[in-house]
C-alpha cells in the first residue's frame, strides 16, 4: 500500500470494513474491531490514524510488532491476515492490520468474547447470533457439498471446462498466470479433493455423469402459454453440471422471452431488446445454482416464462437466518455451497461479497422495471421478474417521423408541457390538428403521457423509457 492509497482510505472515514487507532496503545480495542470484521465482510485497522482522520502514525519496532502478533493471537479460530507498513513523510509509519474471513471458521472471537461490527461501531455479539454462526459451522463440516462423491474419478469430470475456467479466472484477475493445466492440481487449488478423491461439490461444477447418484443436477425450463401452467409452448428438461445449465438456461431465455423497444436516450428512437435485461437473469440463475440445496434428490433449478411474468425456482430455503425482504439490501454473503460459489467467483461469474440479490434489483430498475419479487415456497426460493406497465406484448415499430422525435426532445427538456407551450418551442410548428395527432401517436406508442384535460392538460415524456 502506498501513502497516496492510504490517504484514499482515510478521506472515506471509518466504516464496517475501516477503523483508525491513534497508537497501538489501543490495540486491545482493535483486536476486538478485527474480530467484528472477520465475523462480517473482513477490513482492516489503522494504526497512527486519530479519530478524526489525522494521519499522525508512530515508531514502529521490533517491540511493537511482538506486542501486535500477541494481540493477533488472541483472535480464535486462527485468522488470516495482512501486515502493512507505510511510511510517512516525517518518517513515522502507519501500520494497518488486514483481515481476510473464512466464513467456514465464523463465529471468531478475541480473548474468548465474539465480536460483530455495525457500522464504524464494534460491540459484543449478541448470544443468538453468535449461537446461529456457531450452527453455520458445524453445517459447514458435514454439508452436503463436502462429501466424498464415491464411485466418481476425474475421467469423469469435463477437463475442457477445467481448462476453460482456469483461462477465465487468469482473465479476471482471480487465478495466477502460474496456474497449470494440470487437473489434478486445479482441483486441489479449487479445493474439490480430499487427498486424492472427488467431492460433491466437483461432480456439480464439472461432472459428466449423473445418473443415478446425481439426478438433482437438472434444469428445467418451460415457455408456457397464458399466465399460468396449463399449457406448454415448449418445454425441457436437462441434466449435466452447472455452468452446461447456465448456458442453456440463457439459450432457452435468448429464444423465448418476448422482444420489447425501448427509446434510446438522446436519439429518441426505438431499439429492441430482450424484455427483461439478460444480465440480471443471469445473475438469478447463479444464485440459484450456488445457493440451492444439492441434497435434496430429486431437487433442480426451474426456470418458467409466462405471458406476464418470468420466475426462477430453486429448491431449498433459505439459508441460516436470511429472509426474502433482505435479499434486497445489504447483507452479507452467506452461500450454502461455499465450494460451488467459489468456484463460480474464481472463474469471473460472481462477486465475493453477497451483491448478486442487490445488482439483480438494480438492472431491472435501470431498465425501467418494478424491483423483482423474492420469496420463499414449499421448501423452494423463487424470484419473479415482472414487466414494467408501458412495455406492449408485441414489437413496436420504428415509424416516428422527424417531427415526433423533435416533440421527444422537447418534452425531454422539461418535467411537463402544455400544448401551446409545446406548439412554442418547436421549429415550424404544423395545424394545431395535426400537432395534436402526433402526440396521442406517442401517447400509444407508451412513449409520453398527458394529465388533465382541455386546456389545462399538460404533456410530459413517460420518464420509465429513458
Amino acid at each position: 500500500m502506498h501513502l497516496r492509497e492510504l490517504k484514499d482510505i482515510v478521506a472515506q472515514g471509518e466504516s464496517d470494513t475501516v477503523e483508525f487507532k491513534k497508537s497501538t496503545g489501543q490495540l486491545r480495542r482493535a483486536g476486538e474491531s478485527l474480530c467484528g470484521m472477520l465475523n462480517g465482510s473482513g477490513g482492516m485497522v489503522l494504526i497512527g490514524i486519530t479519530p478524526a482522520g489525522r494521519i499522525v502514525g508512530q515508531e514502529i519496532a521490533d517491540k511493537t510488532l511482538r506486542e501486535v502478533a500477541s494481540v493477533l493471537n488472541k483472535l480464535e479460530p486462527p485468522a488470516g491476515f495482512n501486515q502493512i507498513r507505510v511510511e510517512l513523510e516525517s518518517g513515522k509509519e502507519v501500520l494497518v492490520l488486514k483481515v481476510i474471513p473464512n466464513p467456514e471458521l465464523r463465529p471468531y472471537v478475541f480473548d474468548g468474547r465474539p465480536y460483530q461490527r455495525v457500522g464504524s461501531t464494534t460491540s459484543v455479539m449478541p448470544q443468538e447470533t453468535y449461537q446461529r454462526l456457531l450452527t453455520e459451522r458445524a453445517h459447514g463440516r458435514t454439508r452436503w457439498e463436502n462429501q466424498i462423491a464415491d464411485g466418481y474419478g476425474i475421467s469423469e469430470l469435463d477437463g475442457e471446462e477445467i481448462l476453460r475456467t482456469v483461462r477465465l479466472g487468469i482473465a479476471a484477475g482471480r487465478l495466477p498466470e502460474s496456474t497449470g493445466g494440470d487437473i489434478a492440481d486445479i482441483l486441489s487449488r479449487f479445493e474439490l479433493l480430499k487427498k486424492s478423491d472427488l467431492i460433491n461439490a466437483a461432480i456439480v461444477l464439472f461432472g459428466t455423469r449423473f445418473m443415478p447418484d446425481y439426478p438433482q443436477c437438472q434444469l428445467r425450463m418451460a415457455r408456457f402459454r397464458g399466465v399460468d401452467k396449463s399449457e406448454f409452448l415448449d418445454q425441457r428438461q436437462l441434466e449435466g453440471h452447472a455452468f452446461h445449465l447456465l448456458e442453456e438456461a440463457m439459450l432457452f431465455l435468448r429464444r423465448h422471452l418476448p422482444v420489447a423497444g425501448r427509446v434510446v436516450p438522446g436519439l429518441f428512437e426505438r431499439e429492441d431488446e430482450p424484455l427483461f435485461p439478460l444480465e440480471a437473469l443471469r445473475e438469478a440463475l447463479v444464485n440459484a445454482f450456488c445457493h440451492r440445496d444439492y441434497s435434496i434428490i430429486g431437487g433442480a433449478v426451474s426456470l418458467a416464462i409466462y405471458d406476464d411474468r418470468l420466475e426462477i425456482w430453486s429448491d431449498g430455503a433459505l439459508p441460516f437466518g436470511l429472509k426474502p425482504e433482505d435479499l434486497k439490501r445489504e447483507h452479507s454473503s452467506r452461500p450454502r455451497n461455499p465450494l460451488v460459489a467459489n468456484v463460480f467467483y474464481l472463474r469471473g461469474v460472481i462477486e465475493r461479497w453477497g451483491r448478486g440479490t442487490q445488482k439483480i434489483v438494480e438492472l431491472c430498475v435501470k431498465a425501467g422495471h418494478p424491483e423483482p419479487e423474492f420469496g420463499e415456497q414449499a421448501g423452494s426460493v423463487w424470484v419473479r421478474f415482472l414487466p414494467s406497465g408501458y412495455i406492449a406484448p408485441h414489437r413496436v415499430a420504428h415509424d416516428l417521423t422527424d417531427r415526433q422525435r423533435e416533440l421527444l426532445q422537447v418534452l425531454a427538456s422539461s418535467h411537463h408541457m402544455a400544448f401551446r407551450d409545446i406548439r412554442q418551442a418547436i421549429k415550424n410548428p404544423p395545424p394545431d390538428r395535426s400537432l395534436r395527432e402526433d402526440l396521442l401517436h406517442l401517447k400509444r406508442l407508451g412513449l409520453i403521457t398527458s394529465e388533465g384535460f382541455g386546456r389545462g392538460a399538460v404533456w410530459r415524456l413517460f420518464r420509465k423509457n429513458i
